[in-house]
C-alpha cells in the first residue's frame, strides 16, 4: 500500500473496506499461480480500467503513487534479460505490478480508519484470549500512514541534492533518509507516551 485516500471521490470509497481488502486477498491468491502472459495482461488492463473509470485526475495520481515500483521493474526485467529468461521476469513484473496497484487502489478509496477497524475485528479473537491487540494495530497505522511520508522525504532529499550537485545522489541520500525515519520514529514515539499508548 503506497497512497493515502485519494480527493476524488469514487463508488469504491462507499464500498466496505472489508470486501475491498477481502477482494484483494482473493485476486492476489488466484492471479499468483497463474503462469500465462495472457491472463496476466488481462489482470492488469482490469485494473487499470479501474483507476481510469473515475476520470483523468484519480488515473494521474494513482500512475504517480506507483513511480516508487519503477526501480523494482527494471531491475527485474534486466537480471531476467541477462539470465535469459524474459518471460519469466515480464510474469514477475506484471504480476507485482497489478497486485501492488489493486493494493493501492485499496488504500486510495479507503481511509485509514476504516481499515483499522477491520484489523480490530479480525484481531478479536485473540482479544478474547487476553493478548493485547493494541499494538498491533497502532503498529500497522504507523507503517500505512508513514510509508508515503517517507517516500516523500526521500524525493525531498533528492531534489536538495540536484539543486546543490550535477552528480545522482544514489546511495548518498540513505544516511540522512534513514537519520530522518530515526527523528520521526523519536517524535512519533513521543507522542504515544504522552497519550499513553506506548509504554
Amino acid at each position: 500500500m503506497i497512497s493515502l485516500v485519494s480527493p476524488v471521490r469514487t463508488r469504491a470509497h462507499r464500498w466496505p473496506a472489508g470486501g475491498k481488502l477481502l477482494a484483494v486477498c482473493i485476486a492476489t491468491t488466484l492471479l499468483f499461480p497463474v503462469q500465462d502472459i495472457a491472463v496476466q495482461l488481462a489482470a492488469a488492463a482490469v485494473v487499470g480500467l479501474l483507476y481510469a473509470l473515475p476520470g483523468r485526475v484519480f488515473l494521474k495520481a494513482g500512475l504517480r503513487s506507483l513511480r516508487p515500483l519503477l526501480p523494482f521493474v527494471v531491475i527485474l526485467l534486466l537480471w531476467h534479460a541477462v539470465t535469459r529468461d524474459v518471460g519469466d521476469g515480464v510474469r514477475i513484473v506484471l504480476r507485482m505490478v497489478t497486485l501492488v496497484a489493486l493494493a493501492n487502489l485499496v488504500t486510495m478509496t479507503t481511509t485509514l480508519a476504516e481499515m483499522m477497524d477491520v484489523l480490530h475485528r479480525v484481531l478479536g479473537p485473540l482479544r478474547r484470549l487476553g493478548m493485547r491487540t493494541d499494538r498491533i494495530e497502532i503498529g500497522v497505522a504507523l507503517v500505512v500512514r508513514f510509508t508515503p511520508v517517507l517516500v516523500a522525504r526521500a524525493s525531498a532529499l533528492s531534489l536538495a541534492w540536484r539543486a546543490r550537485s550535477l552528480r545522482r545522489p544514489g546511495w548518498r541520500l540513505m544516511v540522512p533518509l534513514v537519520l530522518s525515519a530515526f527523528e520521526e520514529a523519536d517524535h512519533v514515539a513521543d507522542a504515544l507516551r504522552a497519550r499513553s499508548l506506548l509504554e
